[in-house]
């Protein structure tokens, strides 16, 4: 079922400019391929490589929230920051389709505050986001 632009977990991302504006996009997407390889040691030769398996995928993006575009970015944020403490797994989708074998794990997040009001609420942060597959 295509959500938005996509959804981690129940963090779906959106950009609706209809009222009530609301988005949640996310932006510098990257994401990192690895394989595993072993090395075999050889009397008097060279040592041989083997392929032990594809490695875990990491992918980092970052999202930013904004209270004037209908996101209460400390809820936001803190919701991220519960799952990742939790453990929690999730799925990961983009345009529809799961990247990698759909599951991923938090491992990282970076907060910036970057607007706050006189009586302490934040108005915009960045989130920065770093997810780990989970086989």
């Amino acid at each position: 079922m295509k959500i938005g632009l996509g959804a981690l977990g129940d963090v779906v991302f959106i950009s609706s400019f209809k009222t009530p504006i609301k988005v949640r996009t996310f932006r510098d997407f990257q994401r990192d391929s690895s394989a595993r390889w072993g090395t075999n040691e050889i009397h008097l030769q060279k040592p041989r490589s083997q392929f032990m398996g594809p490695g875990l995928d990491t992918i980092s993006f970052t999202m930013q929230f904004d209270a004037r575009l209908g996101m209460n970015p400390r809820k936001e944020a803190e919701k991220l920051l519960d799952y990742q403490r939790e453990g929690k797994v999730l799925l990961l989708q983009i345009g529809g389709k799961p990247l990698g074998q759909g599951k991923w794990k938090i491992t990282n997040l970076n907060q910036s505050w970057e607007d706050i009001d006189r009586e302490g609420n934040l108005l915009k942060a960045g989130l920065s986001v770093t997810l780990e597959e989970y086989v």
